[in-house]
């Protein structure tokens, strides 16, 4: 008995040699620091932003960057630090609100499909190749366009874009680890269906899933504000750094802070998302330790 019960634990990669192995890799400790940053960001939002992000001041309407407004104003005579500064909220709501749905989603269908097999199987996959067929952000605007302009809309439409990659990553481990030994000891001893698919199969399959939910925060973020520039997202006066860019394209020539600061804030965010994705991808992935930078 104590020799089944010891095959049913799988050893994994301790957290302390995660983070030993992301010390050494030096863009994926810069990412974290600026997500660390943002983060802090986005919950002091209301004490660190200067002036409220929706008041209108038209005698201040299109200041450059000067003492009382460290970025200018825009062409309401809004702070555009503030509104970048609550704007940041925004974003990593909606990447933590479509990553977590989407890979939630991913994940159960995945574990139940690498799991049951079969016509179970077939059909969840077919679905999935139904959805990868198009391309992902063609299929949001599309979605997000039925539905209607809205921000709850856009997260709606990239996380059912989203799950899908999810799902085949996750059906494709789950089809080799449930052969393992500890599995059939699970079985061995009575466990059920479900305590072995998530109980003892999940947690080792974790890894790519963890890899996944950090580059797609950068692709949703980036998404959102795509669809947010065409006006499908959020909506006047939400402060986000998509619909600030699409404010502001009017202005390029006159005013051009108006969308450099947007989107060089969009471009730092996917950046440190991007940098701490493949520094958790080197660490998590035993095949890609060397490459650690």
């Amino acid at each position: 008995m104590h020799d089944l019960v010891t095959k049913i634990i799988e050893s994994r990669l301790p957290s302390t040699e995660v983070f030993r192995g992301l010390r050494k890799h030096r863009l994926a400790l810069i990412g974290a620091g600026i997500i660390l940053v943002l983060i802090f960001i986005a919950i002091l939002a209301p004490f660190i932003a200067p002036h409220d992000p929706i008041e209108q001041n038209l005698e201040h309407r299109l200041l450059p960057p000067n003492a009382e407004y460290p970025l200018g104003t825009d062409n309401l005579g809004r702070c555009i630090l503030s509104r970048l500064i609550h704007g940041t909220s925004v974003s990593l709501q909606i990447g933590v609100i479509v990553v977590g749905i989407a890979a939630t989603t991913g994940v159960t269908l995945g574990l139940i499909a690498g799991y049951r097999g079969g016509l179970v199987d077939e059909l969840i996959m077919r679905i999935v190749d139904v959805l990868l067929a198009f391309p992902g952000i063609i299929l949001a605007l599309a979605i997000a366009g039925i539905l209607g302009p809205s921000l709850y809309n856009v997260m709606l439409a990239l996380a059912v874009v989203g799950w899908t990659s999810y799902a085949r990553v996750v059906r494709g481990s789950v089809l080799s680890v449930k052969e393992k030994e500890f599995v059939e000891a699970a079985r061995a001893l009575g466990a059920g269906e479900a305590r072995i698919m998530f109980r003892h199969i999940l947690p080792n399959v974790t890894a790519p899933v963890i890899v996944m939910a950090t580059l797609g925060m950068a692709h949703v973020i980036l998404a959102a504000a795509a669809l947010s520039f065409l006006g499908l997202g959020a909506q006047p006066p939400t402060p986000e750094w998509g619909s600030m860019l699409n404010d502001g394209r009017a202005f390029m020539r006159t005013a051009p802070h108006l969308t450099i600061f947007p989107g060089l804030a969009i471009m730092v965010t996917v950046l440190a998302f991007n940098f701490l994705g493949d520094g958790l991808r080197d660490v998590l992935d035993p095949r890609l330790k060397g490459a650690a930078r």
